[in-house]
Order: C-alpha cells, then structure tokens, then sequence
C-alpha cells in the first residue's frame, strides 16, 4: 500500500520543468495520521524520476490485520486536494503481503514502472518551486466480506513529498556569517582610527543584524510544525547559535559523552533501516504506541499515552514500528545532521572557539602594529588608544562577546538540563548559564551605578559613561548603542532573551504555548521600543524597530502555524510562502544597508560627518580625549609617575565618597571641555579655578587667569561674562553636561 504512496508521489511529477538539473520527487518517511494505527512503516524511501518513468520503492512496514485492503490516495499541495484515486494493490504485482494483508512485517524493495499519464493532473510548480509543501494521503480500507457490510478504516499513513530543491543552501549561510562577521571587525578598525561615532554605529547596527539572525534561529527551535519552506530558511542562521556540523567534532563529542556516563543516540547510524519522521502537528497527536528513548534506551518499560508524553522529559521518541520522530530542537539538529544528544555540546564549542580565536586575533593584532610600529611602517600615533590600553579592549570585546552569545547559551543550557545527555554535560550546562548571567548581569549593575553617579556630579549620565576610556572600552558594548538617558535599556533587553530562550528549551513539549508566548513577548518589545526609542539616534531607532517589527509579525505566523485556528491547509501553505518571501526580503536589504554604511566609512576622510548631531553630546566627551588636551612632557612624566600609562590606571572608583575621580581618569583627559585650562575632574580643592579662600591664607595668583575667566582678587576666578551670555543664550555652546538627553 505504502508503495502506491509512492505511485502517486511518484504521480507528483512529470510536466515541464523551469530548471535544468533532473527532475525527481522523492519521500523518506511515512506518518500515521489516525490514532491506533495498525499498519505503521519503520522504513520508506521513494524515489522518482520522470526521465526514465519509474520509481525506486524501499518499504518495511508492520500490519495487525489480515484481509483485503482497498487505499484511497490524495495527492495534496499547498493544502489544495489535487489528486484523489481509489486504488486495488492486487492489481500491482509485487505487493506480497499487502494482497492480501498479513499480519507481521513486510519488506519491500523494487523499482516501479509509472505511467507517463499518471501526472497530467499536476501543477507545473511540483518540480520547481524550492520546498514543496506536497504530501500524498493513504487511507486503507479493510473490505467487506460481503456486500451488505460496510468497510473499516484501519490506518492512515502520510508521505511528505520534496522535489530536491531547497532554500536551505551553504551559500546563504556563508554569506551571512561573513557579512555579519566583517561588520563586526569593521566597528573595531574604524574604532582603532578615531571615528568612534562611525564605529559606534557600526557596531550597533552589526550586533542588530546578527539578532535578528539568531531571532530567524530560534523560530526554527521551536516545536511548531512549520511548513518546508520555513523549516529550511530559518535553518540557514543557525549557525549563529553555534549549530554547525564538523565530522571529527561530532565523534569527540560522542565519545565525550560515553567517557562521562551518557549514551549517545544513533540516528543517523540506523538511517539505512529506520525512517525519520519530522513532528507534524504537536507532540500531544503522537499516537499512543510511541515510546520514549533515550540515549538509545527505553525509559518506560510500556507504550507511552498521550498524557504521559507530555511528561516526558527527555529521550528522541520512536514508535513500536521503529521509526523516530524529531520536533523542535531535535529537528534543528536532524536536520544539520547532527546526533540530538551531540547539539549541546556543538553549541558551546564553537562558542569558546569563537571566544578564543577573537583573542588571539586581538593578541596578534596588538604585536603587529607595535612591530610595525617599531620598524617605522606605521606612525607612532596611529591606533595609540589601542595600543596603550589594548587589554581593556580585549576585556571589553570578550564581554561583548558573551552579549552575543548569551541567546544560544541560555537556550542551550537550559534545553540541555531538561535532556541530561550526560552529568558532566549537565554540570558544564549550569556553569556557562550561571557564569554569562553573573557576567552580564554584573555588568548592567556596574553601568547603571556609572550612570548614577554621572547624573549626581554632572546632572547627565552621558559625562562619565563616554568620557572615560575605561568605562567605554570595557562596558560600552552595553550601552553605546542607546542614548545616553537610556543607558538602562539593556535590562529589558537582556530579560527580552531570557523569557523568550526559557519559551524555546522549556516549551518544547507544548507548541502553542510557545506560538503565543512569542506572540506576548514581541509584541511588548515593539511597543516599547517604538514608544522609548532608545537608540542613539534617528536612524539607529528606525534600524531597530523595523526588526522588531518583523519579529512581531513571524510571531503572528507562528500561531497560525500552530493550527490553532484550524484554519484550511492552503492558508499555513501560503502562510509560509510569505514567510520565506517576508524575511528572505527584509535579510538582504538589512545586509545592503550594513554593507553599505561600512564600507562608506573606509573611503570617506570623515566619516563621522555623514551622522547627525546626538542629542546626548556623547562625541565631544569622547572627542575631549584627544582633541580637547593640552599634554606636555610634564603631563606625560607624571602620568609614567604614576604608572598611568595612557590614563588606563585608576578609572572611576565608585566607592569613593567624595564623589569624585581619581586623578588617572581619562586618557589624557585633565581639562574641561569648555576651557582646556581648567580641570576636568579636580582631586582636591587646591586644584580647582572656583575655590574660594581668603587671601590671607593663599599666595597672590602671578599668572594669567584661565581661558574663559576673569580673576576678582588674587585667588578667585569668575566666568567671564561674554562666556556666561554664550551659556545661556547659544543651544549649541551650551556645557556638555547640560546638553543632552532630558536637557533639550
């Protein structure tokens, strides 16, 4: 019977192809669709070719009934019923065991001649469209023995149908890893020249692609059934979770596993024999006859109810006629072609690996330029910051790492403590969990309390948090994307991931939930970031919103993927056309604008010029580094004195009460960016030009007063007068602490 599952897949094919590469339909799994199925196939594997008008048949089936059968075959696209035939076995030869049916299991293997008329009724789409939403729909019909009884349906099997071509293609996954990739070490170079507001956005606008990717990712990790089309897009981007396969990694991984305790499954190691099913509707339809295996062993001595699925907690399922089903992360990984139990482990290799690469590239960097440097190929001021403080840097760049990795650590670990692959897995899952929501979190807290002490000296949180090379090179990655007044934003954004990972590796039993949890979640997260726009400016804010907006609306596509509407086949069929057309779309134009915006920077001479204006004045603190100094050689032996070696010393000392910074605050930062000759952070009151003291106790002032004051008396200096009227009157000169955000 399965077999003319194939006649008529096999039917899903013969009008003109729009490609030149041959034409074929294939199928390698057949689902039962009706509970308490009694014929169930382990294995089925169909293959046809129009070319030569046959089939290439491989059954193994499992019957509990013994008669005549009679098959009702629909051939369905898109949801669209196009085929629909009644079909005799009898009338096929070679079908031994299917006519009549026997109880026990059958073996089939036969090559099936098909007749050229069988596809005249087929759409020209079958063999060109890329990810054919095409099944073919057995009923089997046990007849009547005699005429006045009526026939009992006993099973119901349907064969997945795919032409071979697919939208799941190396190409896009390289493209968009390097693309991303480069955008990201762009920001770094453009940095290390002095453009930092250029470097700034390209740094935002990089780490807003690459979440956008890992979000395509994740819709793939659900366990919604999604349609082909969007199985195979969102498969494109998980490498930006870590999940890539490499042959030798995944036999270290396997045997890693058996060293600590765990029994790794073997999937792919019994293709040959056992069919793959992909999870069609929810976990809760899997009919009772399915078991639960885990690492290749049963938990439950018993066929498992439907209740009783759902409470499972790990283990790949089978059913008692042999055949896996994989569903939501397991179907990421089947389909990557790694082993489920191997996933976590892959992830958070290539996590490390990345970490690790990244420093040593930053390492190799650092003893290139000072070579070069050294040996007169590079001037002696270029990539100075770099150069002077290049371990903060490094520090910084680790921990913007970890920001970027956090979604697939969390969803990795998290989905690994309910899998318990193995302890020492299970131990490495809780440690890197713990260890990236203690750094982060630890982080966001250390920002914040910056801020707040920014706001009670200066009455603006943007004064210390840009204007010192510390604080902006080790934690700037968690703010320098968003205005200065929002500097907070990052916690939204970091429980944003947690509740959505925790939706993904805990709902991986429950679909719906996990459609409308999406729904919930990207919905609130639009909302606030189209109210707040938190971002840096204008067109950072548009950026960013727009892959909210996007996010929101696959999240609508997930809950109609979820069939909870029951709406009709064709409307999911359509829906995820649209899907693929929607998101394939907006991925190219955010990797043009990317694209474009940085390589702009490389053939500009300013390329800060082609940004607006920020409102939170965050350029002329950080610009107040190098452009706004006056060092001396007194300036440089005192800060080697102290062993301030480019102002990466001291920093800000946050328990210091009173309320000041140390004197190495700043690189080469010790004056105000309204008069280079005042002090920007005085240390004591001895150094500030608004002391006031009695001239008894102070010694006559004998050199001019500072640029922009007038001296009163021989120890006290006023603002000048034209300077007080500039203040208050010109928006544009007015004090950097009081331009910004929440002050225009």
């Amino acid at each position: 019977m399965r077999f003319y599952a194939a006649k008529a897949l096999a039917a899903l094919a013969t009008l003109p192809s729009l490609v030149v590469s041959e034409r074929m339909l294939l199928s390698n799994s057949l689902n039962s669709c009706q509970p308490d199925s009694r014929f169930e196939a382990s294995l089925f594997n169909v293959v046809y070719t129009p070319g030569n008008n046959s089939a290439d048949i491989d059954l193994v089936a499992t019957s509990s009934v013994q008669g005549r059968v009679m098959f009702d075959v629909a051939v369905i696209v898109y949801g669209l019923p196009i085929i629909k035939k009644v079909v005799n076995p009898c009338d096929i030869k070679g079908l031994d065991g299917i006519c009549p049916m026997i109880p026990g299991k059958t073996k089939l293997s036969f090559n099936f001649p098909v007749s050229g008329d069988a596809t005249k009724d087929l759409p020209g789409i079958a063999f060109s469209i890329p990810d054919l939403d095409a099944m073919v729909r057995v009923k089997m019909n046990l007849t009547a023995e005699n005429k006045d009884s009526r026939s009992v349906q006993i099973a119901c099997v349907e064969a997945q149908i795919s032409n071979g071509k697919t939208v799941d293609l190396k190409g896009i996954k390289w493209a968009t890893a390097v693309i991303a990739g480069l955008a990201l070490l762009s920001s770094g170079i453009v940095s290390g020249r002095g453009h930092l507001n250029t470097a700034a956005h390209v740094a935002s606008n990089s780490l807003s692609l690459f979440g956008y990717f890992q979000a395509q990712a994740i819709i793939g990790l659900t366990s919604v059934h999604l349609p082909p089309i969007a199985q195979s897009w969102t498969q494109n981007f998980q490498w930006s979770m870590g999940i890539i396969h490499v042959n030798f990694m995944q036999r270290i991984f396997t045997w890693y596993q058996r060293a600590t305790g765990g029994a790794p499954a073997n999937i792919f190691s019994t293709l040959r024999t056992i069919s793959v099913q992909v999870q069609k509707r929810g976990l809760e339809m899997i009919e009772p006859g399915a078991n639960v295996v885990a690492r290749g062993l049963s938990l439950l001595p018993g066929p498992v109810t439907n209740g009783a699925a759902r409470l499972l907690r790990r283990g790949n399922i089978q059913t008692e006629a042999g055949s896996y089903i994989v569903y939501g992360i397991q179907r990421v990984a089947y389909r990557s072609k790694i082993e489920t139990t191997n996933l976590f482990m892959t992830g958070l290799t290539f996590f490390c690996l990345f970490i690790i690469i990244t420093a040593l590239g930053v390492a190799a960097f650092k003893g290139i330029i000072e070579l070069c440097a050294s040996s007169g190929l590079l001037a002696k001021d270029r990539f100075l910051e770099f150069r002077n403080g290049w371990r903060i840097i490094l520090k910084g760049i680790m921990f913007r790492l970890c920001l970027i990795g956090f979604p697939q650590i969390v969803i990795l670990c998290l989905w690994e403590l309910t899998q318990i692959d193995s302890s020492a897995e299970a131990v490495l899952a809780v440690i890197f969990f713990l260890a990236l929501t203690v750094i982060l979190g630890w982080g966001t807290g250390k920002v914040i309390r910056i801020a707040r002490r920014s706001i009670a000296m200066h009455r603006n949180p943007a004064y210390i948090l840009f204007s010192d090379p510390q604080c902006l090179n080790k934690w700037g990655f968690l703010y320098i994307q968003f205005r200065a007044s929002a500097y907070y934003f990052v916690v939204p954004v970091l429980c944003y991931v947690l509740v959505k990972a925790m939706f993904v590796s805990f709902g991986q039993k429950a679909g719906l939930a996990q459609a409308i949890g999406f729904l919930i979640l990207e919905l609130a997260a639009l909302i606030a970031s189209s109210v707040m726009r938190p971002w840096m400016d204008k067109s950072t804010n548009s950026f960013n919103i727009a892959i909210y907006a996007i996010n929101f609306v696959n999240a609508v596509f997930l809950v109609i993927f979820s069939d909870v509407f029951g709406a009709p086949g064709i409307v999911r069929g359509s829906v995820g056309v649209v899907f693929f057309i929607l998101n394939c779309s907006f991925s190219l134009i955010l990797l043009l604008m990317v694209i474009i915006s940085t390589a702009v920077t490389f053939f500009r001479k300013n390329p800060d010029a082609r940004y607006q204006f920020m409102a939170d004045d965050r350029a002329s603190f950080m610009r107040s580094q190098t452009h706004l100094t006056t060092t001396t050689e007194l300036d440089a032996l005192a800060a080697t004195a102290r062993g301030d070696k480019g102002g990466y010393k001291s920093g800000l000392d946050l328990d210091d009460d009173d309320g000041h910074l140390h004197p190495g605050h700043g690189m080469h930062r010790s004056t105000s960016p309204v008069s280079p000759s005042m002090p920007l952070f005085p240390a004591s009151r001895e150094q500030s030009p608004f002391r006031s003291a009695s001239p008894a106790s102070m010694e006559p002032h004998n050199g001019p007063p500072p640029s922009g004051y007038r001296q009163v008396n021989n120890s006290r200096y006023v603002l000048s007068e034209p300077l007080l009227q500039s203040a208050n009157t010109d928006h544009s000169s007015r004090s950097p602490w009081k331009r910004g955000a929440g002050y225009d």
